[in-house]
């Protein structure tokens, strides 16, 4: 079977056309423009890759080896539901979907058993531990991890796994696709709220995702958060307070939450006590835009919502106390759209910060008719608006952040944008 992947050098596509290619299928595809991950995914057997999304590099591929499927991202027909490549598969009869469609035949062709991670926050890193623990207690796993890593590759199909780790993410109602063996469910807050339209739908649709997974181990704060009347049989509730989630030796608290749910499925296949898995765990080496070290105390983080905010400044609180240093954070707000369902819950956030210097928010798949929430707008809306300063991402900001690294400040840079983002504008600068 020929599977062309649109969008191939993304975090959630590429590391699919990895799996589908080591799993024995012919794989192409095509993005925008080139990246070092496409350069990577050449070097790896993935050769047959288009640069520029048009009716005629897919033509080209087409009467190579005829395609057979097409994956796409959730956002490309958000963004032009009549996109060249879709409407060549239209014209040619090619079958089309999203990713999930796919991976749900992997599973089924390979006979995989699917560990789902869901939840609005700490999910990408939960994955990641829970990938960490499995191929350090040498169990077999096949992956996608949605971000890079240090100790395995963005996404591997192993011949001899019997389970799957997975981030299942709630956008475009994509998790809802899934019958997991197991789910992990990281933390719910009320977010995509262009697919979500109240907070009880999302709600719903977590129940939804619990009710087809065979089984499902959630935070009580979680389990309440979504009103249930009483614990299903599949549901496994774990106290936020555990006493042995405190032998976790990792920076911030919800970490250390992160590591201890990972545990529960490690545990559950591996049949190894919390004493080993608590070493294992403590030993997670990271991943990348989760408080990832850019430069000599300059840092930066996905966060972008105030519960992924709170998250990482309860990392960034411990290291900065740690080291006797004032902690600077630079936010950078994720779409325009959220910041209006969203900046009520800012609040205390940022508390532990000495300086918060926010800019303007990071554009994509906006509204047109929703009004640009400008950063002194939503500063007001902090428990204490005195510690944050408006601010526009140029050089004036540049010069700010030189001086604070030169005075000994660990920098935290926030956001969760791609391509022309705070990170991006930082690694180009730093």
């Amino acid at each position: 079977m020929h599977i062309y992947f649109s969008g191939i050098g993304g975090a959630g596509i590429g590391p699919l056309a990895q799996i589908a290619k080591q799993a024995g299928y012919d794989v192409s595809g095509s993005d925008k423009q080139n990246s070092s991950y496409i350069e990577y995914l050449k070097k790896n057997g993935i050769n047959n890759i288009a640069i520029g999304q048009s009716e005629d590099n897919i033509t080209k591929i087409h009467a190579e080896t005829p395609i057979d499927w097409l994956v796409y991202t959730s956002a490309l027909p958000m963004e032009n539901p009549n996109a060249p490549e879709l409407v060549f598969c239209r014209e040619n009869n090619i079958k089309n979907t999203k990713r999930d469609e796919l991976l749900n035949k992997i599973l089924e062709d390979k006979k995989l058993k699917l560990i789902a991670i869901a939840g609005t926050h700490g999910k990408t890193t939960t994955t990641a531990m829970t990938t960490w623990l499995f191929r350090q207690l040498g169990v077999p796993v096949s992956y996608i991890l949605p971000a890079k890593t240090s100790f395995a590759e963005m996404g591997y199909y192993d011949e001899n796994s019997e389970y799957f780790v997975y981030e299942a993410d709630e956008f475009d109602r994509n998790f809802l696709a899934f019958s997991p063996h197991t789910s992990l469910i990281t933390g719910v807050t009320w977010d995509h709220h262009e697919i979500f339209k109240t907070r009880d739908d999302y709600k719903n649709a977590f129940k939804e995702f619990i009710e087809q997974s065979q089984q499902t181990y959630i935070w009580q704060e979680d389990f309440k958060y979504l009103d249930y009347p009483n614990q299903p049989e599949n549901v496994t509730i774990l106290d936020n307070n555990e006493s042995k989630i405190h032998d976790i030796e990792l920076l911030g608290k919800y970490n250390r939450q992160d590591g201890w749910l990972a545990m529960q499925v490690a545990k559950q296949v591996s049949k190894k006590d919390d004493d080993e898995l608590l070493k294992i765990v403590s030993k997670f080496p990271g991943l990348s835009r989760r408080m990832e070290m850019i430069a000599t105390n300059l840092y930066s983080d996905y966060a972008h919502t105030p519960e992924k905010i709170t998250g990482a400044m309860s990392v960034a609180q411990e290291m900065a106390t740690e080291a006797g240093k004032k902690l600077i954070v630079i936010y950078e707000p994720l779409t325009n759209r959220r910041q209006h369902y969203m900046k009520a819950d800012y609040k205390d956030c940022f508390k532990g910060a000495w300086k918060v210097y926010w800019i303007p928010s990071y554009l994509a798949r906006e509204d047109p008719a929703q009004e640009v929430l400008k950063p002194a707008e939503l500063i007001k809306y902090l428990a204490d608006p005195s510690v944050a300063e408006a601010r526009e991402r140029d050089e004036k900001l540049l010069e700010t952040i030189k001086q604070h690294l030169e005075n000994g400040d660990m920098v935290v840079a926030m956001n969760g944008g791609g391509g022309n983002s705070l990170d991006d504008w930082l690694r180009k600068n730093f």
